[in-house]
């Protein structure tokens, strides 16, 4: 299977997900120069405007390639950047992937993430037909594993010790969701 950007493109009356380009490129900077991003997230550090551009690359050339979908998430009625979201791993045959997802600073607290990961996890289900979705989640990170479970992710573990990032190593929080979870089979 490969991606295709969705037609119509991802909206619900608050934000509209938007296939990453260039326009997005400060965006990414901001984020990826963030201190709960570099807590959280796989994001390099020390982050640079290099590192912006080759990780907006990464998901332009994934859309290109229909490997991975990489997503702007913006507010539905004008301009500006709430946030990122993802398929960060995708497994087209397997019919599975994992989705991540940072909201900005300026846009924490107001249900962006939760709209964000309702419209990909929607989209994936149905418009995809993937049989599995997964996030891995930081186990200090709160808010976003409220989010996780908000949206009816099933946590299935921990993965403890998983990631080494400035000196420190992170326990992750595995969760799914299922066809069988949402009513689909």
């Amino acid at each position: 299977m490969r991606l295709e950007a969705p037609d119509p493109p991802l909206e619900d009356g608050s934000i509209r997900l938007a296939p990453l380009g260039d326009e997005h490129l400060d965006g990414m900077a901001a984020l990826g120069e963030d201190a709960e991003t570099a807590r959280f997230t796989y994001v390099q550090v020390p982050f640079d405007r290099e590192s912006a551009r080759d990780w907006l690359d990464r998901y332009v050339r994934g859309w290109a390639e229909g490997t991975l979908a990489g997503f702007a998430i913006e507010p539905a009625g004008g301009a500006g950047f709430l946030g990122f979201i993802a398929l960060v791993r995708f497994d087209g045959e397997g019919r599975q992937a994992e989705i991540g997802y940072i909201v900005a600073a300026p846009a924490r607290g107001q249900g962006v993430a939760g709209r964000a990961l309702g419209l990909v996890t929607e989209w994936c289900m149905h418009g995809l037909g993937l049989e599995r979705i997964e996030l891995r989640i930081d186990v200090e990170n709160l808010p976003s594993l409220r989010v996780a479970e908000r949206l009816g992710y099933v946590r299935e573990g921990v993965l403890r010790s998983v990631h080494l990032k400035q000196g420190l190593r992170i326990d992750q929080a595995v969760y799914s969701l299922l066809p069988a979870d949402v009513g689909l089979r």
